[in-house]
Formats: structure tokens, C-alpha cells, sequence
């Protein structure tokens, strides 16, 4: 009898928030907290799914998509559409890494491992610091200086009639786990 192939991504997003943390999650309690480097402020780290988020939790990284991206989105050619980015925010397999500070939300990641490409990814939808926890550093050369590059993937400047280029509104990078 032929076994089924695993589906790593399936397998992924089927356990519980527990099991998720145990298997994808660096051993030990380390993780839960983080320390500011510059003020040396103590930050609850938890990893949550869009059901499990309070309501002020889920308002507080709404309004920070929207105070860091709103203009951008604005400026982008689909704009800026609060009621469709709270709808992606739910997405069944979304998990949000909430970095807190006196219960208030400061920062968070949300990722879901997926398919991209036909590659099994743990794909960031979001990464979002209020104004307190933001550096001078940009994005991209943080991620550049961690190992990531832009990947294969990302879309590519668009070249006008008249030679002009423009830059796609968006970079994927990646880093190469092999």
C-alpha cells in the first residue's frame, strides 16, 4: 500500500498554539521575554492565533499596520482598505509573535507557514514596532545584515516605453536554510 506524503505546512497549521511553540519555538521560556538594548525595558514576547487575540490586542496591531503603512498602502496602487486588511488579519492560520510592554501591544509579527511558490515557507505577513521600539535602521539592511536576500521571487522593477524604471512596491526576501 503507497503511504501519504506529509504535508509539512498541513502538519504545521493543525497543532495546537501549545505544540506549535514546543516544535517551531526555541526550547525554554528564554523567548517569552526580550530586552530593550538601548533602555534595557523588559518585553513580554507570546505567540497567539487571530482567535485567541483580545480584541484591544487585535485593535493595537491593527493601529500600528495602520500608523506604519496606511500611507504606503494610500500611495500603492490597491490603497489603503482598513475593512479588507482587518479580514487578512483573521486568517485561520496566522499566528501573531506579540512583543508587549505593560500589557500594551509594542510590536508584533504575523506569520503562517504556507506555500509559496510551491515551497514550504514560514511566510511574515507583517512586522510592526510603535514608534518607542523602532531603530534608525532601515528594513532591509537589518534583514541584509541577518542573511537574508532579495529572492528570486520578488517582483521585478518595471521597465516604462520611455526606459524609466520603477520599483515594485514590494521586496520578498528570503534566507537560504539549506
Amino acid at each position: 500500500m503507497p503511504s501519504k506524503k506529509v504535508n509539512p505546512i498541513e502538519v504545521a497549521n493543525l497543532k495546537s498554539i501549545g505544540d506549535f511553540i514546543t516544535e517551531y519555538l526555541p526550547p525554554g521560556e528564554k523567548w517569552k521575554t526580550w530586552i530593550h538594548p538601548r533602555t534595557k525595558d523588559e518585553y513580554e514576547v507570546s505567540l497567539q492565533t487571530p482567535k485567541a487575540l483580545s480584541e484591544p490586542d487585535f485593535e493595537a496591531c491593527f493601529h500600528l499596520i495602520e500608523f506604519n503603512s496606511s500611507t504606503d498602502y494610500k500611495n500603492s496602487k490597491d490603497g489603503w482598505k482598513p475593512r479588507s486588511k482587518r479580514k487578512e488579519m483573521k486568517l485561520l492560520d496566522l499566528k501573531y509573535l506579540l512583543v508587549k510592554r505593560d500589557s500594551n501591544v509594542e510590536g508584533f509579527v504575523s506569520l503562517m507557514p504556507t506555500y509559496e511558490d510551491g515551497y514550504p515557507v514560514m511566510y511574515c505577513y507583517e512586522i510592526h514596532l510603535s514608534p518607542a521600539l523602532q531603530g534608525n535602521v532601515r528594513g532591509v539592511k537589518f534583514y541584509e545584515r541577518l542573511g537574508y536576500a532579495k529572492d528570486e521571487f520578488s517582483p521585478p522593477p518595471k521597465v516604462l516605453r520611455n526606459g524609466t524604471k520603477v520599483e515594485a512596491e514590494y521586496v520578498i526576501l528570503s534566507k537560504d536554510r539549506r
